[in-house]
């Protein structure tokens, strides 16, 4: 929009250009070939013409009164009224800095600088007119070689606001005249392509927005309403604050522009959705004009509680901070030009008198704005020259704060140092460059290259787009002693740094709105603690949001994540959700209740069986002993020991070799086992066949062959054991699939046919060992141990088989406790029922342990 606006007011003064030549231009005989201008010359307001000038572009006067031409009557000059002291301290520091320079010695030796100084009283088309006049002087006459002189200047300096220089830098760009602002921060000048001869010496408003929006990222403002005004300086500002915010995560609540022109309406309605919102940070992007209009609607109403974050144009404005009806931008905030103090200005400032120069009316105008008095007859006292300015206070006086100063200053010397390096260039080739003169066009190529220091000590010099390295000072609005308010540096943002270093604050020193130590807090939402992450609310902006809890097994391990974060494999969330926590690892242990009873049966059952043992080794000579086969009987008791034990090394953590281990002392001691069982179990068969008449069954199966059957059989296993171990062993094995929760340390079969063929092979004789039992058991004889084998095979059959779907059903370290419990059943279960009834008889029943007895006979 505001390029629109640019484009057609050159259009617009293009037309009226023509019209005005038309209608006031008198065209001489072609002969002469000379035109006469009938219109009012661009006369500048100050001017010292030396052997090269400056041009230069200050908004002296606030306000111009502009006219509506309907071309039937000769235009009159157009008047400026109210006097603007920051311009003319801006003007007064270039007059300075030119005599300065002119003083120098070591810049521009023998070559003296002058200026033309024109008023665009704030006005685009009069910042236009001038720019035109500094190129192409103002000369009442023309002759047909006026197109062909060197321009009136080499560079001018300005304007002030945006808006005006756009228009400026336009018009003067094709001609490759360079314009140096001082105070032009809209980032839309930076095009070089659209202002080709631009430069500046304040930082762009891109790097500005920028900083703000780091700014409120720092403090964790992620709410916040703007104000802007409503021309190229706001627009483009708030522009491109809206973009850096959106990339910090801020959100704006609303968005208000407003212009000096506006109707009170306007600005009553602007202040109603500042009431309204409820973002209690508000960013005022405006020129200093715009703003205290708004202040002065703000004051009306008596609105606080607001935390102000200032654009550099008004944020260190002396005008408001001793205006006493604005204490409520106490606390206020927002990026300065870092400030400087330039030796010799206030003296400078001080000597200006309308006395030297008696004709300029400027500086008796002056004179009468700082003393309110009159150099003619009106109402008002008499000035009589011999007022003080040390005397008054006003932001003329007042040099504490240099900051724009400083950059008209600056500016001068960038022009003055471009042309030295020229000069100098041109001095060293005389004899090739004999014809060579200073140009505007020479000017431009030596300014875009030019680096010089400073007295402050600045190094200055332009990037590829005229723009300087962007250095900000981060003001703070606190009260002093009188009442009024003072500047602070609480901190400082230089683009120059690594972009972590940009932003540095010394929120210790910081004062907030209210004179409160306080941090203001503006959010749409409260933060997200840890443990939590953000969900947006529907139709609200990304600001707006609720806090769901992280699921299990996810973290979120800072404020306002905007996501939880799941753990590694190994880890798992805590109680609070912020923070990942190793697993629990479970198996089963020896410290566990569950660990330490089964323990306890396993050492009861190798005491159970010890004491069996020494029992039948006491009464080893006794008939039932000896009748049930002594030597199978402790070898079977032997067995039923190790199966005891061989439970143990399921308990515990699991490592690779109790994995291994386990496994295959289950297998063998079991088979040893059940071999013992079913070499009873044939040798009460063989005996009964011994009983029939001529046959010597008993000599095919003595104690020999019984020896040899168990280890043959137990052999198998043992061959069965070795082939699983090398083929595939059992290892340790995180099992992380079954609980998310926890981690299950278990032993992983390896080769689950090697696990299942030592489990068959068990099962197997175990059956067998069941089967003939079962076909004994009815053998004529008093005490038939087939009965007894019978019985516990039964239980030992039984255990096994509700034992593989307990195992595959149950989780974790209870699929091993049921492992254990089956091994310790089952072993109770051969011991007691093989072994109850004899340590019976031989304890309590000692007359039933005879042959006599063992044999059915009375």
């Amino acid at each position: 929009m505001a390029k629109r606006t640019v484009s057609l007011l050159l259009l617009l003064l293009m037309v009226y250009g023509v019209l005005l030549l038309m209608v006031y231009g008198v065209c001489l005989p072609a002969s002469t070939q000379v035109c006469r201008l009938l219109g009012q010359p661009a006369l500048p307001l100050i001017s010292v013409e030396r052997d090269i000038n400056i041009g230069a572009i200050f908004s002296l006067h606030k306000s111009a009164i502009l006219q509506n031409h309907n071309f039937t009557f000769k235009p009159e000059e157009t008047t400026c009224g109210s006097l603007n002291l920051r311009e003319f301290k801006f003007l007064q520091t270039l007059i300075f800095a030119i005599e300065e320079i002119n003083n120098s010695t070591q810049l521009l030796p023998g070559v003296s600088l002058g200026y033309k100084i024109h008023d665009s009283c704030g006005s685009i088309p009069k910042a236009i007119f001038s720019g035109m006049a500094l190129m192409n002087g103002y000369e009442e006459t023309l002759s047909d070689t006026s197109c062909f002189r060197p321009p009136a200047v080499h560079a001018i300096v300005g304007e002030s606001n945006s808006s005006p220089t756009i228009a400026l830098a336009s018009v003067v760009g094709p001609f490759s005249l360079p314009v140096i602002s001082h105070f032009a921060t809209c980032a839309c000048l930076s095009n070089r392509k659209r202002y080709r001869s631009f430069f500046r010496t304040i930082p762009s408003d891109y790097y500005q927005s920028r900083a703000l929006a780091k700014l409120f990222k720092y403090f964790g403002w992620t709410w916040v309403g703007t104000v802007r005004s409503r021309s190229d300086y706001g627009n483009n500002g708030i522009a491109a604050f809206e973009e850096a915010a959106k990339k910090e995560g801020i959100c704006i609540e609303y968005a208000e522009a407003v212009f000096r022109t506006d109707s009170e309406e306007q600005f009553l309605k602007t202040l109603e959705v500042v009431k309204k919102g409820t973002a209690r940070v508000v960013l005022a992007f405006m020129a200093f004009g715009d703003f205290v209009i708004l202040l002065k609607v703000i004051a009306q109403h008596n609105i606080t509680g607001i935390q102000w974050v200032g654009s550099e144009s008004w944020i260190t404005s002396r005008n408001l901070a001793e205006t006493k009806e604005y204490s409520f931008l106490s606390g206020a905030v927002g990026f300065a030009i870092a400030n400087a103090q330039i030796v010799g200005l206030h003296e400078f400032l001080m000597n200006v008198h309308p006395d030297q120069a008696p004709k300029n009316k400027l500086l008796k105008e002056f004179w009468e704005t700082i003393f309110l008095c009159s150099f003619g007859n009106s109402s008002i006292s008499d000035c009589t020259g011999s007022e003080r300015l040390a005397e008054m206070r006003n932001e003329y006086i007042d040099v504490s704060e240099q900051r724009i100063e400083h950059k008209v200053y600056t500016a001068v010397y960038a022009v003055a140092h471009s042309l030295h390096n020229m000069l100098k260039d041109f001095e060293s080739f005389t004899n090739s460059s004999k014809g060579d003169h200073p140009t505007p066009q020479k000017v431009l190529e030596y300014m875009n290259d030019v680096s010089f220091n400073v007295k402050t000590g600045e190094k200055v010099f332009f990037d590829a787009s005229g723009d300087p390295v962007a250095r900000y000072d981060l003001v703070n609005w606190q009260p002093a002693e009188d009442g009024s308010l003072q500047f602070k540096n609480v901190g400082l943002y230089d683009s120059s740094l690594p972009s972590e270093k940009h932003l540095k604050v010394n929120q210790e020193h910081v004062l907030w709105a209210g004179n409160s130590g306080q941090l203001p807090v503006s959010v749409c939402s409260e933060s997200c603690p840890p443990g939590t992450r953000k969900a947006v609310q529907k139709g609200r902006p990304v600001c707006c949001y609720d806090c769901i809890p992280c699921a299990e097994g996810e973290i979120s391990n800072g404020t306002d994540s905007s996501d939880c974060f799941p753990c590694d494999l190994e880890y798992w969330s805590n109680e609070s959700k912020d923070r990942c926590v190793l697993k629990v690892v479970e198996f089963l242990s020896y410290t566990e209740i569950m660990g330490i009873v089964l323990c306890i049966l396993s050492f009861s059952g190798v005491l159970l069986t010890a004491i069996v043992s020494s029992l039948f080794y006491l009464h080893k000579e006794t008939p039932i002993v000896r009748a049930n086969n002594s030597e199978l009987s402790f070898l079977l008791l032997f067995s039923l020991t190790l199966c005891f034990l061989c439970s143990l090394t399921f308990i515990g953590r699991p490592t690779e070799w109790s994995c291994m281990l386990r496994h295959t002392a289950f297998g063998v001691t079991f088979v040893l086992c059940i071999s013992c069982v079913l070499g009873k179990t044939i040798v009460v068969l063989m005996a009964f066949r011994a009983t029939f008449p001529g046959s010597n069954v008993m000599r095919w199966f003595g104690p020999l062959q019984q020896r040899l059957s168990v280890v043959f059989l137990t052999l198998i296993q043992v061959i069965i054991c070795v082939l699983w171990l090398t083929i595939s062993p059992p290892f340790p094995y995180k099992n992380m699939s079954y609980y998310r929760e926890k981690i299950i340390l278990e032993c992983n079969l390896g080769s689950a046919v090697g696990f299942w063929a030592v489990l068959g092979y068990t099962g197997l004789l175990s059956i067998s060992c069941f089967v003939l039992a079962f076909l004994a058991r009815k053998l004529p004889d008093n005490f038939n141990e087939a009965k007894l084998i019978t019985f516990s095979m039964l239980i030992f059959c039984a255990v096994w088989l509700t034992f593989i779907p307990a195992y595959v059903s149950s989780p974790g370290k209870f699929t091993v406790a049921v492992q254990i419990f089956a091994i310790l059943a089952s072993s109770f279960g051969l011991l007691l029922c093989i072994f109850a009834q004899k340590c019976y008889i031989i304890l309590l029943k000692p007359a039933k342990n005879t042959k006599k007895k063992i044999m059915g006979k009375s």
